[in-house]
């Protein structure tokens, strides 16, 4: 059973997620509630595996709210609820390591098999959000890109940009497997081994990378 906390401080949509999702057979909506503090105070509490996290809230907005999650555990996977209008929200939810992000008016499947997709370890990377994103990256200091995220394609073997590739598509350990006839233990030591060769934190970063790369 996955376990998942709706974030929205507009009542019509924390209502509509959460009826939407307790239809699912297995996933199961711990809370509903209207602010990043809230959230963060619920994660320290219950046990949560999905977060759907809206940007734009009272007292603490959903950017900082996946900061202090996922920093408390990393484990908990956040997508953003957005708009297109959101591009700089996006790039700094991303950076803090959420897993991807849904916009609101997407339909009822595509919410669940967004949550399905990061609690088996995919991400949800558009490619049309991911240019803005990259644009955004070439904005900030060397520096700091240099530390998060920049490093040289050239260090990947063949086989480990073919996973960073599927992984830039959402696939989880699973479907890369599959696709690449390896077992996903080696797809999962693989990616191991990319995150510290490329000093990158997570999965999200690895296919903000991959993409900003065109593997």
């Amino acid at each position: 059973m996955i376990r998942v906390l709706v974030v929205d401080d507009q009542d019509i949509l924390l209502q509509g997620l959460t009826m939407i999702l307790e239809k699912e057979e297995n996933i199961h909506v711990v809370a509903g509630v209207k602010n990043g503090q809230e959230a963060v105070n619920k994660c320290k509490t219950d046990k949560v595996d999905v977060v759907l996290m809206d940007i734009r809230m009272p007292i603490m907005n959903g950017v900082d709210a996946t900061k202090h999650i996922i920093e408390y555990n990393k484990n908990i996977k956040v997508i953003i609820l957005t708009t297109f209008n959101d591009d700089e929200y996006i790039f700094d939810s991303l950076k803090y390591g959420a897993s991807g992000y849904l916009l609101k008016d997407a339909m009822p499947k595509e919410i669940s098999e967004a949550i399905y997709t990061v609690y088996n370890g995919g991400t949800l990377i558009n490619p049309s959000v991911a240019t803005k994103v990259m644009n955004r990256f070439k904005e900030i200091s060397k520096q700091e890109l240099a530390h998060d995220t920049i490093q040289e394609v050239n260090t990947l073997t063949s086989r480990e940009k073919d996973i960073c590739s599927l992984l830039a598509k959402g696939q989880n350990n699973k479907e890369i497997s599959e696709e690449l006839f390896l077992s996903q233990g080696t797809v999962k030591n693989h990616i191991t081994n990319i995150l510290s060769k490329l000093n990158l934190r997570d999965r999200t970063q690895l296919a903000i990378f991959a993409i900003k790369n065109n593997l």
